[in-house]
């Protein structure tokens, strides 16, 4: 979990770094496409292992809250934000295993909630639904082939490029395990990654704002010259 928990802040910083700083240069992007899987997959592991769902209901929630307005002043969207997205993918998984043994209510769930993300401004929209379902029921290397047939969608329908690259975070957790594990071996204290996606936006909203505002660059002048 530690492992995951690493590469999802580093490539989500990366990315967030190279739409604001190097939109031109490809490489940030494509390296920060791997960030959803990870954190799609962290959700998935942290559904099954806390010991208290509706603290860990609330808790997504409140980092979903808290990081909307640094992500819409970061990123100039009106939509929900990525953890937003992410909290109705957790909410979703609760309502399936609640409803275990009634398939067509299920699936009648899963589309709801795939449409409600779809439809309404949310951060990737229906995709993450499909990516975290992925991670809950696929097995093995099974997860690669319905990746990769998640991206071939993504490409038909939204023509989303690059998102594709996002199969090397899968391909990375299912044959690469060994260097998985080996991450998990550093020690990274809770709130850092509770606090991080927030906490990160907010930075990157301030320093881009002040670096790319001219007329905050005057005033900071001005002050540093009083």
């Amino acid at each position: 979990m530690i492992a995951i928990q690493i590469l999802a802040m580093l490539t989500m910083l990366i990315d967030h770094i190279g739409l604001l700083w190097f939109p031109e240069n490809i490489v940030w992007r494509i390296i920060g496409r791997l960030a959803l899987p990870f954190y799609a997959l962290a959700i998935v592991l942290g559904y099954y292992r806390t010991s208290d769902l509706n603290r860990y209901l609330k808790r997504v929630a409140w980092i979903a809250i808290l990081s909307q307005l640094p992500y819409q002043f970061a990123f100039y969207r009106l939509e929900v934000n990525t953890v937003g997205s992410l909290f109705v993918c957790l909410l979703l998984l609760r309502l399936l295993d609640k409803w275990n043994g009634k398939p067509f209510l299920q699936v009648l769930i899963c589309l709801s909630l795939a449409g409600l993300l779809e439809f309404l401004p949310f951060s990737y929209g229906a995709y993450v639904a499909l990516l975290v379902l992925i991670y809950r029921y696929a097995q093995n290397q099974s997860i690669i082939l319905f990746h990769f047939s998640l991206e071939v969608v993504s490409i038909i329908i939204k023509e989303w490029f690059i998102q594709p690259f996002s199969i090397f975070a899968t391909i990375l957790m299912v044959y690469v395990p060994d260097f998985m594990r080996r991450l998990d071996a550093i020690k990274v204290p809770r709130f850092v990654w509770r606090s991080f996606y927030p906490l990160h936006l907010t930075l990157i909203a301030i320093i881009y704002y002040a670096t790319s505002n001219q007329s905050f660059k005057e005033m900071l002048r001005t002050l540093s010259f009083n």
